[in-house]
């Protein structure tokens, strides 16, 4: 293989100005630490014994062969699980490829998008590739929702989609369920729901808009509450018509056959799940007290399986943090956000690391 490479850069001429300007996703401080805190996943793995049955399962298979196109036996299970309809469903790898395929399907150049703002950055990436108008609107001062500013701007701009992550990332807000329903009763727009941390949240689920209105999109994913966040698993449900056209721009063969065996069985065990949810709720309760104790930190109420919390300088704390062995996720370069980090809850074990950590720097 060659060590160095010649470079003409004419074929940059080939690349689309908006992919141009952009920068490659990265997690800042790496995705390894003793004390891993920044990427809201799951502190518990799935037990060994159900990995197993799992991988033995796949074994069995014949490899040398496509998995189902569109994964239908996972989809069939999972829609009796959130009980509806399977042709209410899609599979995807992780609901970012979700994602990518409901702006493919939806936004063109011609077209809009309304996104509160901060939110999760996919968002904004995936519709600047579309080359559609990103409308945003701001959240309030304490990172709630501005619903009367969102039906305002969907009022004067008929965006073609409102994207609604809720709770929110990165702010662990939720919209309540009575305003989601204004949205999506009060605009043509289509009106994608993110529930990628419904399992944590107090609000009810956007799924029972699905009956009444026809304009609703709700995406879920295994990646948090399931602890499958190495299978990339994810949904999205809408009603059956809407799911045949959003079909029809998704990559067929995803999702692995092991993906597909990992999500019957796991649902199989749910009551593993419902425990580990349990356990990050109450631990999120005991985080939330014990930083508040600490007089240099605002903790804000969550509703999602991290807190944000706002210090005086996010990037010297980061960066202490980080060399005591914890890594949380500096947010701090979000609109609104400029004193703010994002703590994963964490075992009880990572979270008193935690606490130890900021009591000795704030000391």
């Amino acid at each position: 293989m060659p060590t160095s490479f010649q470079i003409d850069t004419n074929f940059l001429d080939h690349i689309k100005p908006t992919v141009r300007r952009m920068s490659a996703y990265t997690v800042e401080g790496g995705q390894e630490a003793e004390v891993k805190l920044n990427q809201n996943e799951n502190p518990y793995d799935l037990p060994e014994w159900l990995k197993r049955e799992i991988v033995e399962a796949f074994v069995k298979e014949s490899w040398n062969r496509y998995p189902s196109t569109f994964s239908d036996a996972a989809v069939a299970r999972y829609a009796e699980f959130i009980n509806v309809p399977k042709e209410c469903v899609i599979m995807g790898n992780g609901s970012n490829e979700l994602i990518y395929t409901i702006f493919l399907a939806t936004l063109h150049r011609h077209a809009s998008v309304l996104i509160p703002a901060p939110s999760f950055s996919l968002y904004d990436k995936v519709a600047a590739l579309m080359e559609a108008e990103i409308l945003h609107v701001a959240m309030t001062p304490t990172l709630d929702f501005d619903t009367e500013q969102i039906l305002e701007e969907a009022h004067r701009s008929r965006p073609n989609l409102i994207v609604l992550s809720t709770a929110n990332n990165p702010t662990s807000r939720s919209m309540k369920f009575e305003d989601i329903e204004r949205i999506v009763s009060q605009t043509r727009s289509l009106v994608l729901v993110d529930e990628a941390y419904a399992e944590f949240s107090r609000e009810r689920s956007a799924l029972e808009l699905l009956e009444n209105y026809s304009n609703v999109i709700v995406l879920r994913t295994l990646s948090k509450a399931f602890s499958m966040a190495g299978l990339r698993i994810g949904f999205a449900i809408s009603n059956p018509m809407l799911t045949a056209e959003l079909l029809k721009p998704k990559i067929p063969f995803a999702s692995t056959r092991l993906a597909e065996i990992a999500v019957i069985k796991v649902l199989e065990n749910y009551h593993l799940v419902r425990a580990t949810i349990e356990q990050i709720l109450s631990e999120r309760e005991r985080l939330m007290q014990a930083l508040r104790t600490i007089s240099q930190i605002q903790v804000l109420d969550s509703d999602a399986n991290f807190l944000i919390v706002r210090v005086e300088h996010p990037k010297r704390i980061f960066e202490a943090l980080k060399a005591k062995g914890v890594l949380v996720r500096d947010v701090s370069k979000y609109p609104m956000m400029e004193h703010c980090l994002r703590i994963s809850i964490g075992s009880p074990e990572e979270n008193n690391r935690l606490l130890a950590a900021l009591t000795e720097i704030f000391e």
